[in-house]
């Protein structure tokens, strides 16, 4: 089984193997399982000897942003960028932790970004206790996930810039994307906010007071990003009503325009019918003149009804 394993002792990480982790000491150990298997699920049963509610939560299919403790431990799960692409409902990937004194145990299903970094702080000796470990999380999902916030923002602020009634498609385009990422991004940086406000008041001599306080900065810097797509979702949908008041009013014109012609054409048409009837007996349809008099006739209908139309406004409505 694959597995990312460290040993956090005398200020520094060192790499150890998975038969080696679960070894009893004052040391704390990290244990991070990237792929959920059949494998995962038995050892985290059986070697690990963990609880089976606590193995339900660490292999969940779906899984949304909660903390929860559970004897001297909590179990925690947090959402954040991942390195793969994902369906467009489902833009975060999940990582789950169950932490207790001296042990944090991690599980991850999608390649998540913010593992990376945390694999960083601890081979740096950044981390020294299992606090600082969810501290590392919690600040490298939040880290990664601002500028992809503030992206949407600009990408926003381009299209209320670049507003036309000639680009309405390609903005609306636009528009939906930024959308449809601002709402998936929210769905769980709302209640990610709320688990780690719960982590920070949770009962416990493994979380100190630092750590508690890194924690709830953390806290308050998802409900900042939160808000922050909160007001892009309803800059977004104000955007789209704007681009499709656009896209009615073009469509308007262009009826107009087409109204115009037609009632231009309408009583030429009648004229021009009347004298292609194959009857006998038209009025002057033997006369040398009548063409040039039908043509003159034709011509000064349609500036007749062309000048009506300018002295009644219809070409600036």
């Amino acid at each position: 089984m694959k597995a990312y394993c460290f040993r956090v002792a005398a200020g520094r990480g060192t790499p150890i193997d998975l038969a080696d982790a679960l070894a009893a000491g004052p040391d704390m150990v990290w244990v991070h399982l990237p792929q959920i298997d059949d494998e995962t699920k038995e050892w985290l049963r059986d070697r690990a000897q963990l609880d089976g509610y606590v193995v339900d939560a660490l292999t969940a299919t779906e899984t949304r942003p909660r903390c929860e403790k559970i004897d001297q431990g909590a179990f925690l799960n947090l959402r954040g960028r991942s390195k793969e692409e994902l369906d467009n409902s489902d833009l975060l990937a999940s990582v789950r932790i169950w932490a207790q004194k001296g042990r944090v145990i991690s599980v991850t299903r999608k390649p998540m970004i913010a593992v990376s970094t945390v694999k960083a702080e601890v081979a740096a000796g950044h981390v020294a206790d299992p606090g600082d470990l969810i501290t590392a999380f919690a600040a490298a999902i939040t880290t990664d996930l601002d500028p992809d916030v503030a992206d949407l923002g600009d990408q926003l602020d381009d299209c209320e810039e670049q507003l036309d009634a000639s680009r309405v498609f390609e903005l609306r385009r636009t528009v939906s994307k930024v959308r449809i990422a601002a709402i998936a991004y929210r769905r769980f940086l709302t209640p990610q906010r709320a688990a780690l406000e719960k982590l920070a008041a949770l009962p416990g001599d493994w979380l100190g007071d630092d750590d508690r306080l890194h924690i709830a900065a953390a806290a308050d810097r998802a409900a900042r990003m939160a808000e922050e797509l909160e007001s892009i979702r309803e800059r977004s949908a104000l955007m789209h009503e704007t681009l499709s008041d656009l896209r009615a009013e073009q469509l308007d014109t262009r009826s107009l325009v087409i109204s115009i012609a037609a009632l231009v054409f309408l009583p030429l048409t009648f004229l021009t019918g009347l004298y292609g009837m194959n009857v006998a007996n038209l009025p002057y349809a033997q006369e040398p003149w009548a063409f040039d008099a039908i043509a003159g006739a034709c011509a000064l209908i349609a500036a007749g009804v062309v000048i009506w139309f300018v002295r009644q406004h219809w070409f600036s409505k």
